[in-house]
């Protein structure tokens, strides 16, 4: 992935940027599993997973019981977060609370 870029949004009065998009390293992190870290290790269940921009760390959402990504991202100040789920190509920051879409190659 090239990179990512603030989502456009209609319903705001001015422009916004994300101000971590820099935090990013130009190739994504690797994963070290296949579902949300800490639910595995504490038998938990996820509804869907997120991966951490910064360092490959997986998480569950904010509809899942232990909103391990959220968790992740306060406890490391890894903002982004991108989603785990097939098909899906979005990412989220955290810390602005902004939508982002894959950079146009």
């Amino acid at each position: 992935m090239a990179g990512w870029i603030v989502a456009p949004d209609a319903g705001r009065v001015e422009e916004v940027s994300c101000g971590h998009l820099d935090q990013a390293p130009h190739e994504e992190p690797a994963t070290a599993g296949r579902g949300c870290e800490e639910c595995r290790a504490t038998g938990g269940t996820w509804v869907h997973l997120r991966k951490c921009l910064i360092c490959g760390h997986i998480g569950c959402c904010d509809s899942s019981p232990g909103r391990h990504a959220w968790g992740h991202a306060d406890t490391t100040d890894h903002a982004l977060a991108r989603s785990f789920e097939k098909g899906e190509a979005w990412a989220w920051c955290y810390q602005d609370s902004l939508f982002l879409l894959p950079a146009q190659a």
